[in-house]
Order: structure tokens, then sequence, then C-alpha cells
């Protein structure tokens, strides 16, 4: 008995060192990135008081949000409002400056690999090879993430079908159309099935049929993953996300349900309210350049001038002469 209890002691470290830990009913796509104890029973996505300095300025401020499991969460915000930054930090790619962030149960910055093997990644310009197909890209990429070798033809076979890249996966990725380019680019965030998906502006530059088609895709996906959706398109996150979170000049100025949000305004007008301070903000630095250029004019038009007066100064003095 004592014998089994120390096996059991020690088969027990290895799988909490390992974060091999499998939540009862968890089933993972050819992966072996398990799910961390009790993760359903918490938040997905905790984000607590994220500061990010870029020298003295400060890119996001005490910025908190989180998210549930299986949610669409829409990240919505002006141009420059910090919606790329609080990303990158989520997914891993940069540092914060302080506050704290989890992912699935695990510190963005305590346990970051742990973090990046859990989270797929979209990127507004995602990095594909163009000489590689569909298939080979994927297989690289899962290779990458940590898919074991065993598990890869399964897990790359699973997200092509999933993006229906499956008819396109031998092509070369430079002959494909924009908008199998971006399911191809999906496809890599989501080959080693990952528990959150990042997609930043995932159908920017498509026709609206490659719209509707990537829309019932991020809509597929929330069955089995918490999906962050980064958009400009307000009907967007209107139609596919149950929460929304507005960021304006690096702090969150609106949280909630997207049904509780437009309960009595829609969502073009929430947004307008409460980056208004952006807008007036933009407002007035464009004023302030005009006003700047206009003054250099002047001041240019009154150097020429003034060396004109002197070039006729001299002229009329060297006739006098």
């Amino acid at each position: 008995m004592q014998v089994y209890q120390r096996f059991a002691s020690i088969i027990s470290l290895a799988l909490r060192r390992t974060s091999l830990c499998v939540t009862p009913g968890a089933t993972p796509v050819g992966s072996y990135f398990l799910h961390n104890p009790s993760v359903e029973e918490r938040l997905m996505i905790e984000v607590d008081r994220l500061t990010k300095y870029y020298g003295n300025h400060a890119a996001i401020r005490d910025v908190s949000f989180s998210a549930e499991p299986g949610q669409i969460l829409g990240f919505l915000g002006p141009n420059g409002a910090g919606k790329t930054t609080t990303m990158r930090i989520l997914t891993g790619y940069m540092p914060a400056s302080s506050g704290t962030a989890q992912v699935a149960g695990y510190d963005v910055f305590d346990a970051s690999r742990e973090v990046r093997q859990r989270v797929g990644y979209l990127p507004e310009n995602p990095p594909l090879y163009r000489e590689m197909t569909p298939y080979s890209y994927l297989n690289f990429v899962a290779r990458i993430k940590g898919v074991r070798s065993a598990d890869r033809p399964a897990a790359v076979e699973r997200a092509l079908v999933a993006t229906a890249t499956d008819d396109v996966a031998r092509q070369p990725i430079g002959t494909l159309s924009r908008g199998y380019k971006q399911r191809v680019a999906i496809a890599q965030a989501i080959v080693h099935d990952p528990e959150v998906i990042v997609l930043d502006e995932p159908t920017i530059g498509l026709d609206p049929k490659q719209v509707i088609g990537i829309r019932r895709l991020i809509k597929g996906l929330a069955a089995d993953h918490t999906v962050i959706l980064s958009t400009h398109i307000l009907p967007e996150v209107t139609q596919l996300c149950d929460k929304v979170v507005i960021i304006s000049r690096g702090q969150i100025v609106a949280e909630d349900t997207t049904d509780s949000l437009t309960a009595t305004e829609d969502l073009e007008q929430v947004f307008l309210r409460v980056t208004t301070s952006d807008v007036a903000a933009d407002e007035e630095a464009l004023a302030e350049e005009s006003a700047t250029q206009a003054a250099i004019e002047e001041a240019k038009a009154a150097a020429v001038s003034a060396k004109e007066d002197a070039l006729n100064s001299e002229s009329s003095s060297g006739e006098d002469r």
C-alpha cells in the first residue's frame, strides 16, 4: 500500500511539473497540451490593471477585462487605442510594464510557455510562406508549436477541414486568393488546438462572400474555444460577439455583454459616445498640426520675402553707385 501511495505521489508530481493535468471531458485535437485543472470553473481570460509603457508614453493604462470559456469577445477601439498592444501581451509577444493577465488559468508572465501553447494568434499581417502549400505550412507550424509528430497529420487535417482549405491543401499559398490565404492564416492559429484564439482584423480586405465564410468559421470555433476578435467593423461584432470590450486612449471605457450594451442604442452610437475623447483629441491634434504647418509656411514666405527685399536693396545700391 505504501509503495502504491508513493508511486501515485510521484506520478502526480510529474504531471504537475509537465503541465499535463487532464480536465475531465477535455478532448485535445492533435496536441498534447491539455487543459489546466478546473479551468472550466474559472474565467478563461483574466486581465487586471495591465499597463504598458513605451518610454514615457503609456500605450495602455490599468486595462482590466475578462472572458468566459466558449465566449466570443469583441475588442474594439480607435486606431492607436491600445488593442494590438493588449493582444500582444496576452499572446506572449511582449511583456507588460505592470498588472497581471491569465490565460486558461496560467499567468502570462510567470508561465509564458504554457500560455503560448494554449493561445492561437492571427496578427493583422499573418506570416505566410508563398512557396509552401497549406499542408506543408501547417505541418511546419504544428511542429514549431510542439504538436507531437504522431499527432501532426491529424492536427493538420482537422485545421484544413475546419477552415475549408482542404481542397487547396496541395497548392502553393502564393497562388491562392486573398480569402483562402486568410483561411490558411486562421488555420495556423488553430492547428495546435488552443483554448484561446486571438484574431486581429480577420476579415480585412475580403470581399462580401469571403467575409460571410470567415464569420461562419469564427462562430463555429466558439463551440470549443474562447475567441478574442479585434475589428473595426461594428456590425461584425454585433453579429458574432457575446461580449464587447471598448478601449479608448489606452483605457477600457466599456465592458458588457453585447445584448446589454445595445439594449437602448446600437453599437455604433455606444462606440461614438464612449470614444468621444479620442475623436476630440484627434481633432485637436489635427488642428494643432494644421496651425503649425500654416505657421511654418508663413515663416518660409516671410524669409523668402525678406531675402528678395535684401536682393532688391543690394541691386538698388549698386545702381546708385
